[in-house]
């Protein structure tokens, strides 16, 4: 049976996703799940995501299509029987995807055990351009298995076992220009409309704090931006205003707890003179803000100030305490310990003498 048929076209609709600011490619995506042998899972799952945020939750357990977001409650307002309706068309997905759990695990030969079959199904349209790209596809165990391609208008098996279910539905007309007018049309519709009710959510901006961090002497200084959002941001390191694209190392978007994100970029500076570091500095930009926030990398930065805490690592930031300096501490601890034993000794013994006059 076809994973996304009438009912499910429809049902996908629910669920469109969108990356928050102005003049930026906005998603709507829906991840449909069905599971076999799973424990403590439901068999059934949907997920509606707009701009990477979940909007609205299904699942076999509860039975009931229901908002994530406050303002997704707004959708009443033009459509009052919406989560009702929706509701039962999940439902009926439900039904279809166990069944098509069971035809994927007779196509591969498979009877017990853990299997997942999973469909995601969206768009993502260009604010600016009003460009819109449709994407429906669908996996097997973690595995492609076959998606829709929009430029040909065609099925893609991605395994063997999907060959004859390509054929099959490449020969149905009425499901291809369905499925077409859908991603193309109706679910754009849709991603603006969501887009709208969550505007004061989904397009804020918040700015980061942005810090300098670095191990040891001899360690890449990191740049670490954190709290920003939307995650639509760039973080890189300029040497004489050019961007750097050797001995940097940038890692991923993270999110933060708040719902806000997080991320770095590592600068190694092991071959550079320590009176040039004043020529490198760190840029962050988000998108939706057109002023920039510059770290500049200053030699008077280097291993003093106080150390931080990131992502779980005690880290320094490029102004951290010297070793030498740590080890000048200790000497004169340990000078301090001495003159303090010394006056308890010399304490002790006055004491004892005193003792033998009286």
């Amino acid at each position: 049976m076809r994973l996304v048929g009438a009912e499910i076209s429809v049902l996908s609709l629910l669920m469109m996703s969108l990356h928050g600011a102005a003049a930026l490619t906005h998603s709507l995506k829906y991840f449909l799940t069905a599971s076999s042998g799973v424990p403590n899972f439901p068999e059934f799952v949907i997920v509606g995501l707009l701009d990477e945020v979940e909007i609205s939750h299904y699942d076999s357990d509860t039975r009931r299509l229901e908002p994530r977001q406050d303002w997704m409650i707004r959708v009443t307002e033009d459509d009052p029987q919406f989560w009702k309706r929706n509701t039962e068309l999940a439902m009926d997905a439900q039904q279809d995807f166990k069944g098509h759990i069971e035809i994927a695990k007779q196509r591969f030969n498979q009877t017990g055990g853990v299997h997942i079959y999973q469909n995601m199904y969206g768009c993502e349209w260009d604010d600016e351009t009003n460009e819109v790209k449709g994407y429906d596809q669908d996996g097997y165990d973690g595995e492609d298995f076959i998606s829709f391609d929009l430029q040909t208008e065609q099925y893609i098996a991605a395994k063997q076992q999907a060959v004859r279910i390509k054929q099959k539905w490449d020969h149905n007309r009425a499901l291809k220009a369905q499925n077409k007018n859908y991603l193309t049309h109706v679910f754009p519709e849709w991603l603006k409309k969501f887009l709208n009710y969550g505007r004061s959510s989904l397009m804020r901006t918040e700015r980061p704090s942005v810090s300098l961090l670095q191990k040891t002497p001899s360690s890449p200084v990191s740049c670490h931006a954190t709290g920003f959002y939307p995650d639509r941001a760039a973080l890189f390191w300029r040497k004489d205003g050019e961007e750097l694209h050797e001995d940097v190392d940038l890692g991923e978007i993270l999110p933060n707890h708040d719902g806000t994100f997080q991320m770095r970029v590592d600068l190694k500076l092991s071959s550079v003179p320590a009176e040039d570091w004043r020529r490198y500095d760190c840029v962050f930009q988000l998108s939706g803000v057109d002023e920039d926030i510059v770290t500049k990398l200053d030699k008077t930065r280097t291993n003093t100030g106080r150390s931080e805490t990131r992502s779980g690592e005690g880290e320094k930031p490029a102004g951290s305490t010297s070793t030498s300096t740590f080890i000048i501490i200790i000497i004169i601890a340990v000078v301090v310990l001495v003159v303090i034993i010394a006056a308890v000794v010399g304490f002790k013994v006055h004491r004892k003498r005193n003792a033998n006059i009286i």
